[in-house]
């Protein structure tokens, strides 16, 4: 399976997810402090930056969609070796 493969599988997988289960996926894998440092981050870069209100909302979630994907291919190429 090619990244690109994986990245349409993961979000495919995780747009059926309801509240409770991405809520459990976050807490089984993403650590508070960088929850907390995604939504302070987007915050700090939103400021400078021209964005509607409604994506500057978004920012935190495309960086946790993006860091649970990462975590995903860390955990693939360990499994694999």
């Amino acid at each position: 399976m090619t990244l690109q493969e994986m990245a349409w599988e993961f979000a495919e997988i995780f747009d059926e997810l309801d509240a409770e289960q991405i809520n459990e996926v976050l807490a089984a894998n993403v650590p508070i402090e960088t929850l907390e440092f995604f939504v302070e981050y987007c915050e700090r870069f939103a400021k400078g930056a021209v964005i509607s209100n409604t994506k500057r909302g978004q920012l935190p979630n495309l960086m946790l969609v993006g860091y649970l994907l990462r975590t995903l291919e860390d955990r693939l190429e360990i499994s694999d070796n």
